[in-house]
């Protein structure tokens, strides 16, 4: 049996459970013929428990029109804003600050990021996430 010939890599974030055919999904998914009432159903079913979550999905369209899909841990910023209780970063961040965070926060997060991150330990991942507040606007104290 051969390999399926990939067509696409198509990379969305969606709120789990909660995948319609509405943008972003549909129109990305349906330029390349995939099924996206399908998609929806699969994601939908796989995502309730994180219910809430905007959550990262990566969907490998193939040749045959049948697709794959792995879903990824929130985006960093969706993870800081919650913990901050935020509805949205700084305009500005480097004058204005709208939130803090402490470390072991952003310790939390990087461990939940942690097999998502291109870090080989945990200081470097809780450098990547404290860097992601910064641009945010989110103050990172002790």
């Amino acid at each position: 049996m051969a390999a399926k010939k990939i067509k696409a890599m198509i990379k969305l974030q969606v709120p789990a459970g909660q995948a319609n055919p509405a943008p972003p999904v549909g129109p990305s998914l349906g330029q390349h013929g995939l099924n996206i009432m399908e998609f929806c159903k699969q994601f939908n079913e796989a995502t309730k428990e994180k219910a809430g979550m905007i959550l990262t999905v990566v969907i490998t369209a193939y040749e045959d029109r049948s697709f794959s899909f792995i879903v990824k841990s929130p985006p960093a910023a969706v993870l800081l804003k919650r913990a901050c209780s935020l509805a949205k970063g700084s305009a500005t961040p480097n004058r204005e600050k709208v939130g803090k965070v402490t470390q072991a926060q952003v310790q939390e997060i990087a461990q939940m990021k942690m097999k998502d991150l291109n870090a080989s330990n945990m200081s470097a991942a809780m450098k990547i996430i404290a860097g992601t507040a910064r641009s945010m606007g989110v103050e990172v104290t002790q």
